[in-house]
């Protein structure tokens, strides 16, 4: 059985990446070391926020990266806090529940 990982970290201006991997530890520590070139490495120390694990299937955890890569700001932190209100609340969709979504505050 082989785990997979999606991520996400506030880097130190406040701004979040989301990442996916099958070693956690590992790659948090070549994140921390600024091993990559990449957006990361610009914007030490990091902090694990969030993550979630999966079982035997990558596709499923790269599907789940891209998917958050692509949300706002607020509907991470959403996320990252467990609101699952403000998670439905900033979706794109919505426009389509219109009034029938009461916003829950923090």
């Amino acid at each position: 059985m082989k785990f997979y990982f999606v991520y996400i970290l506030k880097c130190s201006d406040d701004s979040f990446y989301a990442g996916f991997t099958s070693n956690l530890d590992q790659r948090l520590a070549e994140h921390q070391m600024g091993k990559s070139a990449g957006y990361t490495s610009k914007r030490l120390p990091l902090e694990l926020v969030w993550f979630e694990q999966f079982l035997d299937y990558p596709e499923q955890a790269i599907q789940w990266e891209k998917r958050i890569k692509g949300w706002s700001r607020r509907k991470k932190q959403a996320l990252i806090d467990g609101n699952w209100d403000n998670l439905i609340l900033f979706s794109k969709n919505y426009a389509e529940y219109g009034n029938k979504i009461k916003r829950v505050e923090d």
